[in-house]
């Protein structure tokens, strides 16, 4: 299958390297720095199950889904409207749009700019660039997509690609169970700049965390999403089972790049002012790490 990756970042990366080493024809469409690698020495893949350049190909320009069956779409939260704008007229009629994202609305928003279907996907991947076009799996590597008339077949592809994936008719619910695992660990990583071990094991930093998830929780419950107590646990086993694991939006402030933190404890922050709930953590995590892309952007 001819399959484009919108947003070469490291879960883009990592997904279209397993993809191509499964026989498919991949482009990664992304910055310039990592077009030129690509297409020099291949996209180098670090993982438990290999290690080695991958062959596939590589483009900037948008127009480069043209071709394609299927369209891994990975950009930040925040880029989402610009680059759905940007692939929209170069889209065929029959392409399978996957949003690969973090955050709760995104395939919603897509769709909207799309003008058509785009299926939500929750990622269970932790990966990481170590170069412009070298990228690092650390741990798991599953997805969920949501249901559709196509969602079986592209479950299966992506399965027999080494990505095992299921189809749901809950994703909605599973998105906002990330959200509330991203909200309680991402900010604290990034403000710290430790990895997930280490904030485990640091002085009251589970209460904080316990605090962010309480907030989540009643402002889920408010949204009409059924959260319960049993995630509390999934946010603790993150920690133990990725302990050498830095967040996304770590990984963002160090690389320089704008984070998806408007789409995390912002977007709590933002629904708990709309249905009355207070969020003093969220809003505070929310702050800091603004106020670190600002330090860093000489604001």
């Amino acid at each position: 299958m001819k399959i484009a990756v919108m947003g070469a970042g490291a879960v883009g990366c990592y997904f279209g390297a397993l993809l191509a080493r499964a026989g498919h024809e991949v482009v990664l469409i992304g910055r310039p720095a990592l077009v030129d690698k690509v297409r020099r020495d291949g996209l180098w893949l670090e993982s438990a199950a290999y290690t080695g350049a991958v062959s596939l190909q590589a483009d900037t320009d948008a127009a480069a889904v043209g071709t394609a069956q299927l369209v891994l779409f990975c950009v930040k939260s925040g880029d989402t409207q610009s680059a759905g704008e940007a692939i929209a007229p170069h889209l065929s009629n029959d392409a399978f749009v996957l949003s690969l994202q973090n955050g709760v609305d995104n395939a919603q928003r897509l769709s909207a700019v799309l003008g058509r279907e785009a299926v939500a996907a929750v990622v269970y991947v932790a990966t990481a660039m170590a170069g412009d076009a070298h990228v690092v799996h650390h741990g798991r590597g599953e997805l969920l997509i949501g249901a559709s008339r196509h969602s079986a077949g592209i479950a299966t592809l992506l399965t027999q690609a080494a990505i095992p994936t299921q189809v749901s008719g809950r994703v909605v619910e599973a998105l906002w169970n990330k959200l509330v695992v991203n909200c309680a660990w991402n900010a604290l990583s990034a403000i710290s700049r430790q990895p997930y071990g280490r904030l485990l094991e640091s002085e009251g930093v589970i209460p904080l965390m316990r605090q962010v998830f309480d907030e989540c929780l009643a402002v889920a419950g408010a949204s009409g999403i059924p959260l319960g107590e049993p995630l509390w646990k999934a946010v603790l086993d993150i920690g133990m089972s990725m302990p050498g694991q830095h967040s996304s939006t770590a990984q963002d402030l160090t690389r320089g790049k704008r984070s998806e933190i408007d789409h995390l404890n912002g977007h709590v922050v933002r629904l708990g002012k709309i249905h009355g709930i207070p969020t003093p953590v969220n809003a505070t995590l929310h702050r800091l790490v603004k106020l670190l892309e600002e330090e860093r952007d000489g604001r």
